[in-house]
């Protein structure tokens, strides 16, 4: 049995959801943890702990009329590696309404580096929520005019049927969501195990988020796969103590090969890349949460505040603190 730590994945139940948003991604995941069980030495396992949460331990009327039981209540704040968001029937904004302390565990997880994912008019939860102001966002197409008026400071990407903003996932439809979960097993277990589950759902799944996925920083798009297992790793483990002697034998590379590859790739250093995702939650942590400098420091990743403060200015020409002043007034209108 694998000693690696389990990978919490919360399922948000709610009134009016559309079950398949939440059954088809779970079915997904599941296949994808038995193939591991099967495919995967013992030290490269991680189980999964697939739990669904909602405000009250009531079942949830989805609009099939299935009744669904919640494993857990939002009151118990449990911590999240992945969440997602089930898509509503019809006008989502009563739903939305009625969920503000939802709202607060997303804030909470997000800032805590979750990985969320909504699926059509459930893109609403981030956009309440003030997660997507100033990010990249698609819904449900019969959705986007009332969610542009209602949400005027997301960037709302019409043609695109995924997007990703950080660790902010959405997806138009059901289908483009199964496209993104394949992403998210690969993310977690690696090609193979992707691979196997896209063949056993559909042969198509993953045509949808390699062409008509809106990504940030598509520029850095490559054909090198070990280094962008490499980035994903990074993405994954930023918060850590992060030695690149210890990455690169990881990956079965010297460290000369590994910045060799990786600047080939990305034409830069690992390790500018590392500071730079560091900068970028904690930008979204200055602007999302009340934590204090040293707090969002050692969250990305620096045990020392003044090399993080500095770190910050070299980068942006401001401060931490000036920055937040800058922008947390528009932040918290929701």
């Amino acid at each position: 049995m694998s000693k690696n730590p389990p990978i919490r994945i919360h399922f948000l139940l709610c009134e009016r959801m559309l079950a398949t948003s939440s059954t088809l991604p779970m079915e997904m995941l599941l296949a994808a943890e038995s193939a591991v069980r099967s495919m995967l030495p013992s030290d490269q396992q991680r189980p999964l702990d697939i739990k669904t949460i909602s405000l009250s331990s009531t079942p949830i009327a989805t609009r099939t009329g299935l009744l669904w039981q919640p494993d857990l209540t939002i009151a118990s704040k449990p911590a999240s590696d992945l969440i997602y968001i089930p898509g509503l029937w019809r006008n989502p904004r009563p739903v939305v309404q009625q969920h503000r302390t939802t709202l607060e565990w997303l804030r909470e997880q997000y800032q805590n580096g979750a990985i969320i994912s909504a699926v059509g008019t459930g893109v609403c939860f981030l956009a309440e929520a003030g997660l997507l102001d100033g990010k990249a966002a698609t819904t449900h197409w019969h959705y986007f005019d009332q969610f542009q008026k209602d949400y005027a400071a997301v960037h709302l990407k019409r043609q695109y049927f995924i997007t990703q903003a950080g660790n902010l996932y959405c997806a138009a439809s059901v289908n483009s969501l199964a496209d993104l979960t394949v992403h998210f097993i690969q993310r977690f277990f690696g090609k193979t195990i992707a691979n196997h589950v896209e063949r056993h759902f559909s042969h198509e799944i993953r045509q949808a988020y390699e062409t008509s996925g809106f990504f940030e920083a598509q520029e850095n798009r490559h054909p090198d796969e070990d280094i962008t297992q490499i980035q994903i790793w990074l993405q994954d483990n930023y918060q850590r103590d992060i030695l690149f002697p210890q990455v690169a034998a990881r990956f079965s590379m010297s460290v000369r090969t590994l910045n060799r590859r990786f600047k080939n790739a990305l034409g830069q250093t690992p390790l500018d890349y590392l500071q730079e995702i560091r900068i970028n939650i904690a930008k979204d942590l200055l602007k999302t949460s009340n934590l204090s400098i040293s707090e969002i420091a050692d969250k990305v990743g620096y045990q020392d505040t003044g090399y993080f403060t500095a770190l910050f200015k070299r980068t942006l020409a401001t401060t931490p603190n000036a920055y937040r002043d800058t922008v947390r007034a528009k932040l918290f209108s929701t």
